[in-house]
């Protein structure tokens, strides 16, 4: 009986070995090449793990910039500290990187708009599809003010005030999330130091804008007329301002009639004629 169990225990072990050798053999076989850029470009991403880089969270990105497959700038939650930092470890020149922050293209507030009904259900702008009309506001186009977007932050940069939201520049990081939450397509990444932008996203024609918001563009061409620089031009009913043009004069502000142009950062400028 003794004997059985020594003669178990040597075989059990026996056995055991062979399984680690066989582990030993299989790792260095199918083990993966990591490249030590990988884990050092990991190291100084802030590691929200937010997405906002189009990669799964901080490794993907580092591994998509040690491989090539992204820049060294794809970062926008770190912006040009953490882009040189990476330049650096890449061993290429960072060049300078815009900041970029999210903007709502809508002011149509709670003062500015007509509700259709007073509404009184599940607070989401998506589950709005399903709400008779679209939703309680009368703007088919604008901010129906459920914070899907607010939900989707991770930095408590974007708040509803008055029915619509508003993001918060200085806190915001451009990783794009309010973006992809808002299902009317009103949030989009501009220019953090951007002068003028057009806050409506309504292409209905200027009647029919007139009877839903007392704010919104009417698509008069005033200001692509106004514009000395090209900068403003009218497609589809609404008016767009190329932020790359746009020298900060403020004049297509001034001269808009709805008042729906914000001036975000006023600029001193020379005017051609």
């Amino acid at each position: 009986m003794f004997s059985g169990i020594i003669i178990a225990t040597i075989i059990v072990g026996a056995v055991g070995c062979a399984i680690g050798f066989l582990l030993c053999l299989a790792s260095e076989k199918f083990k993966v090449q990591v490249d030590p850029r990988e884990e050092e470009i990991l190291s100084v991403l802030p590691g929200n793990n937010c997405g906002g880089c189009g990669y799964p969270g901080c490794p993907g990105c580092a591994h998509a910039i040690a491989a090539g497959e992204a820049g060294v700038g794809q970062c926008p939650v770190g912006g040009a500290p953490v882009a040189a930092k990476i330049g650096a470890i890449m061993g290429v020149d960072a060049s300078e990187q815009k900041r970029m922050v999210a903007h709502v293209r809508c002011i149509g507030d709670c003062d500015m708009t007509t509700p259709k009904y007073n509404y009184s259900g599940v607070e989401s702008c998506s589950a709005m599809a399903f709400v008779p009309g679209g939703g309680p506001k009368e703007c088919k186009y604008g901010c129906m003010g459920f914070g899907d977007c607010v939900d989707s932050c991770q930095f408590d940069a974007i708040h509803i005030v008055n029915g619509i939201a508003l993001v918060d520049k200085e806190a915001c990081k451009a990783c794009g999330k309010c973006v992809e939450a808002c299902p009317r397509d009103i949030i989009e990444l501009i220019p953090y130091d951007a002068s003028e932008v057009v806050d409506c996203r309504n292409k209905d024609k200027g009647k029919d804008v007139m009877a839903v918001c007392k704010t919104g563009c009417i698509a008069c061409h005033i200001c692509e007329k106004t514009c000395q620089h090209d900068a403003v031009h009218v497609v589809d009913n609404i008016a767009y301002i190329d932020q790359d043009k746009c020298v900060g004069c403020g004049d297509c502000a001034a001269k808009c009639p709805k008042k729906v142009i914000t001036v975000l950062n006023a600029k001193s400028c020379e005017k051609t004629a």
